[in-house]
């Protein structure tokens, strides 16, 4: 070869490997929030407020879960790392938070709290194409119609309220059933959810009363509702709502049947309406966190006691332990060169996988479907603690 060619072949191999080099890390970076070492997983919830006990508790589980795998090596030689914003539940925060964890360019979003924050952080995750996973809430609107950036593992509040409403009418023969609920995109779910159930049965609430959400201004709500005199009634909202509801309705001689949805956060609820929360049903989508037979749920209280020894047991946290569990079991079917669209199909390859929380709660999900769950646990606060029943007479007011 003549040296003028050889030069020119010379220069081009370097031209051309330089290229490649600098592609490289390119590659690496390509996916945001990922690298060959690390995850970055981002969360907003009330990590501080009046329904703080909600968001902490959720990010707490999902943070004892993460550890669990990265000690044992994370997923692929990657470390999972979660970065946890506060909303305070609040709707007005949610730009900013999300903004946030934009800037810090996390691979995907987790563990966010309540309905009225929901409904403003899903059109930005579908917009900005990342996906959502595992919301504590269960409204409708996250279900239906199918969002492919977002990813439900709990039942949803028409199950629970289906499951509320069937058996006090079948078993219990109460058709007449009141609503007390905030007046936000919350309230306005679950009462959506008992209208549905009712009108299965041919039925409609025989009276509902408002409140402004996050106070504890629920007279006229209760006189409303009372003067209707239902045999049962649903009362939506968080604890430090509930909690004054059931303690002004009992001041007043009222004792109806009283349910509530799994969001109330069953464990502070009862610590802040004291006795008023005896006799309360309460539906659940994950199983009461002493059932150790379950194997998910012992694995959750040995992990919890391992990174969390201060920390006390309860439903939100062991949820925002199982949402963790699928947001992991997702990048593990995504593979090692995990991108947004293959977590998204990872998650819709699980079909029938038994997560050991009992032969009915098995995820299942498809490219059609992004619903975990569909099974709903009732309980009744007996002694100050929550407890499973299947025979709804067991409710009943004693």
């Amino acid at each position: 070869m003549k040296t003028g060619a050889s030069k020119y072949v010379f220069g081009l191999s370097v031209f051309f490997g330089c290229l490649f080099a600098a592609a490289a890390p390119l590659q690496a970076q390509i996916t945001p929030g990922v690298t060959e070492n690390e995850i970055l997983i981002g969360s907003c919830s009330a990590l501080e407020g009046p329904s703080h006990f909600l968001g902490t508790e959720t990010v707490a589980g999902a943070k004892a879960y993460f550890a669990m795998i990265n000690d044992s090596g994370g997923v692929d030689g990657r470390k999972l790392k979660l970065i946890a914003y506060d909303d305070s539940y609040d709707p007005t925060k949610t730009e900013a938070c999300f903004n946030r964890l934009m800037e810090q360019k996390v691979f995907a979003l987790g563990f966010f709290v309540g309905t009225p924050t929901a409904v403003k952080y899903v059109p930005m995750a579908e917009s900005n194409k990342i996906p959502l996973i595992g919301l504590f809430t269960g409204a409708q609107t996250l279900y239906v119609p199918l969002r492919h950036w977002v990813v439900n593992v709990r039942a949803s509040y028409f199950d629970e309220t289906r499951e509320q409403i069937d058996g006090m009418w079948g078993t219990l023969g109460y058709k007449k059933i009141g609503v007390i609920y905030p007046e936000d995109a919350f309230g306005a779910a679950v009462l959506d959810g008992v209208k549905a159930a009712l009108k299965a049965h041919g039925a409609e609430p025989v009276a509902v009363g408002s409140y402004q959400r996050q106070t504890a201004q629920v007279g006229g709500a209760i006189d409303t509702v009372k003067a209707a005199n239902p045999d049962a009634v649903v009362v939506v909202g968080p604890s430090n709502t509930v909690a004054p509801i059931l303690q002004q309705s009992h001041a007043k001689g009222w004792k109806p049947l009283f349910l509530t949805v799994s969001f109330v956060g069953t464990d502070e609820l009862i610590r802040e309406a004291g006795p008023d929360a005896e006799g309360m049903v309460i539906t659940q989508v994950v199983p009461p966190y002493y059932l150790t037979d379950f194997k998910t749920v012992a694995l959750y209280r040995r992990t919890l006691t391992k990174y969390a020894p201060s920390a006390q047991p309860n439903f939100v946290s062991l949820e925002g332990f199982v949402d963790a569990m699928v947001l992991v079991e997702g990048i593990k079917k995504a593979g090692k060169d995990l991108t947004r669209e293959g977590l998204i199909r990872g998650i819709e390859s699980i079909h029938g996988l038994e997560l050991g929380l009992g032969p009915q709660l098995k995820l299942n999900y498809s490219s059609k479907e992004h619903k975990g769950f569909d099974h709903v646990l009732p309980t009744v606060i007996r002694g100050g603690r929550a407890v499973p029943f299947t025979d709804w007479s067991t409710a009943a007011p004693k």
